[in-house]
């Protein structure tokens, strides 16, 4: 995947090129502000995991007893640890 750098000027000026050389070029932009990295424009090359995409595939896993008492204690410590993030835009 080829990445280039541009300022957020340069990409608001050229925003559908921009979109058009990362969905048929496979381009990533990394936009600047004032010389700084600051939003990344990418290509939509990958399928995401749905929370029902892992519920399926978990539906179909057997466990021994005591792999799933472990995999149970593992996701509720997982669950105290994760927080939702701040906004719903990250």
């Amino acid at each position: 995947m080829q990445k280039t750098t541009i300022s957020v000027t340069e990409a608001a000026r050229s925003f559908a090129e921009c979109v058009n050389r990362a969905r048929y070029q496979n381009v990533t932009f990394v936009l600047l502000k004032n010389g700084s990295p600051v939003a990344r424009l990418v290509p939509d090359s990958g399928r995401v995991c749905t929370g029902a995409d892992l519920a399926e595939a978990l539906a179909g896993t057997c466990l021994a007893k005591d792999e799933a008492a472990h995999w149970h204690r593992d996701l509720q410590e997982a669950r105290k640890a994760l927080k939702p993030p701040a906004s719903e835009w990250r």
